[in-house]
Order: structure tokens, then C-alpha cells, then sequence
């Protein structure tokens, strides 16, 4: 399976796999929010697309083009209108991502700010397209929150891009039950929370093995509480950490006479 990327400008973002780090992850005591295995997977599935230079966003408050002012940091001759605009207007923040991309069948591209990527005063909006047809480009829209300055640097994402197999979501039919329906199911959870409740305790009493293990990682290692509460069961599918693959460049093929 293919996600091509057609390039559309004479020098194309750059289209890397989503990373785990963010900064606002590092700050915390022991980098806590690392222990959150939904978190560091939802950060790398799917591919980052990179500012190639600084900028800065001043906007007033009003509803025109020109509220809206943009200025490159780096090189006051970049020429920005080929990566960003104020197109929208309303202090909407317009990308062109330098891509063409096409999916198989069935397939589409949900293109957002890359997740738990954290902006003051603006935020990213997410957009489902159907590019499994689409013979033209789309972009990639922030909107500013309030009037005033944010920027953005080189290597920063702009644009977040998953595949997604969105058709078959229509068939999907949500059933709200008691978990007294499942027994089996609801002895797993309550093994668990067994479980949780006495690691707890545990900590709570400085016990050595618990203070050495940090947190309960059930999740993260993909294991569940047997419904004895005796055994964990092992889940063979689990996912702990994503590999997504990196763009890589096809040749143009020449044809002679």
C-alpha cells in the first residue's frame, strides 16, 4: 500500500514520521507523560510536514486579509506566499503543504496539527479528504485564538497527515451496555482494578518493589489480569511503539525514441 506524494513546488516541506518528543512532555518531573502509551503512539502515527524556515504571525483582531501579517524570521526575501497565507481571512492561518497526495480506494487523508503539539494563541484545524479521486491539492488551515504574535520555527510541523479508511466508519454501529452483559469482561475489569487499587496502596506505603516499578504498565507492556486475578495473559498483537516509514524519493523514469 502507497501514499504517493506528488510534489507540487520547486522545493517541497519536508514529510518525516510523527515523533514522540514534545517539549511540554519533557518539562514534567521524570518526563511523566512518557509513561502514557496513548499518548507517544497517537504522536507517531501518521507523518509530520516541516516548516522550511521561521515566521512570524502578528494578527489584530479583525476579520480581513491583510489583519492578518506574516514576516519570515530568517530571510526578510523568503517568499512565503508559496508555504503560507492570510487566504480565509478571519485570522485563519493558510499552509500549502507542496504535496498532491493520492490514496487507495476507500482511502483518505485526515489532515491535522500534529497531536498534542501545544500553540498559544492558535490552533490547528483538522480536515478529512477524500484522496483517493482528488486531482488537486488541498491545504492546511490554523486559526488564530486571539489577537497578538505567535511564530513558527523550522523543523516545527505544521501539517500532520494520517490515512485513514473512512467509508467503511458509515457501517460502524455504536451499542450502549451494561458491563454486567459481558461477565467475562467485566471480571477482567475487575481483576484489574484489583489489581490498580492494591499497586496504589502500595505506593502509598513507600513499598520497595512498587516505588522500583514506577507505575503499573498492564497497558504498555499489552497484559490484562486473567479473570482469577491470579495470571496475566499476555496480548499478542499489542503495539508499543510505532514504525512508520519514512518518504523515499522515486526516480523519474525517462523514455527515449
Amino acid at each position: 500500500m502507497e501514499l504517493e506524494c506528488f510534489v507540487m513546488t520547486t522545493y517541497p516541506p519536508e514529510i518525516v514520521p510523527g515523533r514522540p518528543d514534545r517539549d511540554w512532555m519533557d518539562a514534567f518531573q521524570a518526563r511523566f507523560p512518557y509513561r502514557c502509551l496513548p499518548l507517544t503512539m497517537a504522536n507517531t502515527t501518521g507523518w509530520e510536514i516541516l516548516c522550511p524556515t521561521d515566521f512570524t504571525v502578528i494578527w489584530n483582531g479583525g476579520v480581513g486579509k491583510n489583519d492578518l501579517v506574516i514576516s519570515c524570521d530568517a530571510d526578510p526575501d523568503y517568499n512565503l506566499e508559496h508555504l503560507v497565507s492570510s487566504h480565509f481571512t478571519h485570522g485563519v492561518l493558510t499552509f500549502h503543504t507542496g504535496y498532491m497526495f493520492r490514496t487507495p480506494p476507500g482511502f483518505a487523508v485526515l489532515a491535522s496539527g500534529a497531536p498534542n503539539h501545544v500553540k498559544d494563541g492558535i490552533a490547528p484545524l483538522t480536515g478529512l479528504v477524500e484522496t483517493d479521486w482528488l486531482p488537486f491539492p488541498f491545504t492546511m488551515n490554523w486559526l488564530m485564538t486571539r489577537p497578538g504574535m505567535i511564530s513558527f520555527k523550522k523543523g516545527e510541523p505544521f501539517c500532520f497527515i494520517q490515512v485513514v479508511e473512512h467509508k467503511k466508519q458509515d457501517n460502524i454501529q455504536p451499542v450502549i451496555k451494561s458491563l454486567e452483559s459481558d461477565p467475562d469482561f467485566k471480571n477482567q475489569f475487575d481483576a484489574w482494578a484489583k489489581q490498580r487499587n492494591e499497586f496504589n496502596e502500595s505506593l502509598v506505603r513507600r513499598d520497595p518493589d512498587a516505588v522500583k516499578e514506577a507505575w503499573q504498565k498492564f497497558y504498555f507492556k499489552g497484559e490484562k489480569p486473567d479473570p482469577t486475578g491470579q495470571v496475566v495473559e499476555k496480548v499478542e498483537d499489542h503495539i508499543n511503539r510505532r514504525r512508520l516509514k519514512a518518504p523515499k524519493l522515486m526516480k523519474s523514469k525517462m523514455t527515449s525514441r
